[in-house]
């Protein structure tokens, strides 16, 4: 996840179809967004995640899963050539699962006690979800103990982006805000445009 030092943000695309996965991921890509996670509970997410992997194989932009809840769903990920395993929760059964696969693992947590759960597993990253409630005070006061990197997801948006990476988050995640299926080509470039923006001026 080198990249993300690069380009801090994580779009995650809830409810994309096959159909209009690849000039969606083009979209986001064009404005400078790295990495894309498919959630599988859109539809037929694992033909959506393998259409990007093969689009995008060597280019430097990252496809992923989210929303990952059983080793079995790591596994068809895997087989679709998703990058990186994305969940809302704590389960060391899939984060073990996505070790053993040679994926990165991403679990979410919102408690200390979830994520130091998740970081004995092997978790890579975690992602604190849902931060909007918590406050970017939150991540400051967890990254002072956690040994490992946080995203912040849940609540984000080009606003406040930098106010989370200004307290210790490695990256976002964003959904509706950059993506949303009514969005044309145009908006959802732009959307990206806009957070890529926000994270470097943090940056600066």
């Amino acid at each position: 996840m080198a990249d993300l030092a690069l380009a801090p943000v994580i779009v995650i695309l809830r409810g994309v179809t096959p159909e209009t996965t690849l000039s969606v991921c083009k979209a986001i890509a064009a404005g400078g967004v790295r990495f894309i996670e498919v959630t599988l509970n859109s539809p037929k997410p694992l033909e959506s995640i393998a259409r990007a992997a093969k689009e995008f194989s060597g280019s430097g932009v990252h496809i992923g899963a989210g929303t990952v809840l059983s080793p079995e769903e790591v596994d068809a990920v895997a087989e679709a050539g998703g990058r990186y395993i994305i969940s809302p929760n704590s389960d060391p059964s899939v984060i073990r699962r996505t070790r053993e696969r040679g994926l990165i693992s991403i679990p979410g947590f919102l408690t200390p006690t979830e994520a130091f759960m998740s970081v004995a597993a092997g978790a890579d990253l975690l992602k604190c979800f849902p931060v909007g409630r918590m406050g970017p005070g939150y991540i400051k006061d967890l990254k002072a103990v956690l040994p490992v990197p946080v995203l912040a997801v849940g609540g984000v948006s080009a606003s406040n982006a930098r106010e989370f990476l200004a307290s210790g988050a490695c990256g976002v995640g964003v959904g509706s805000c950059v993506y949303r299926a009514n969005r044309t080509s145009e908006e959802i470039s732009e959307g990206a445009t806009a957070l890529i923006q926000a994270c470097r001026e943090e940056g600066q």
